[in-house]
């Protein structure tokens, strides 16, 4: 059985993640964070560009429940891969400030629901999930994402770990 315990646990686990993407950023200069560290220009900044965009789609559209602010919607394809990377257009504070938004709205979302609460993932192949499902693969992507910015902090300045 599904519970609350799974669902605050999740919710948990996915708080402490997101702290560890954004320390990825401390301490780093605005070129650093925006400096491209891969074939694709993947940079530090982009990676909470990223989680910010598609966090905000998991628990805002998923569940009827749009992020109140305009971002590129998920089949717009000409943004694809943009969010991957920030330049110099968008500020760190704009980015780190959208993404601490997310997270509020996130939060309410998780906590407004039942886990078992149906949502309809349309991008899917089996779209109709459960809010379990969701926290389970943003918990998974923002873990694998965290790890992607772990690496590229430390080919920066070799600073690697979890925590400040």
């Amino acid at each position: 059985m599904i519970d609350e315990f799974a669902k605050e646990y999740l919710l948990g686990d996915l708080r402490e993640l997101r702290e560890v993407v954004l320390w990825k950023l401390d301490g780093l200069s605005d070129e650093d964070v925006r400096r491209p560290l891969t074939a694709s220009g993947t940079n530090l900044l982009g990676l909470v560009k990223h989680l910010t965009l598609w966090e905000s789609r998991y628990f805002g559209e998923v569940f009827g429940r749009p992020f109140p602010e305009s971002l590129p919607r998920w089949d717009d394809l000409a943004a694809r891969g943009l969010d991957m990377r920030a330049d110099e257009s968008e500020s760190r504070e704009e980015i780190v400030g959208r993404y601490r938004r997310v997270w509020a709205h996130s939060d309410a979302t998780v906590s407004s629901l039942a886990v078992d609460s149906p949502g309809h993932v349309p991008w899917w192949p089996r779209p109709d999930v459960m809010l379990f499902n969701v926290l389970v693969h943003v918990v998974t992507e923002t873990a694998r994402h965290a790890g992607h910015a772990d690496i590229l902090r430390e080919q920066l300045d070799g600073a690697t770990g979890e925590g400040r």
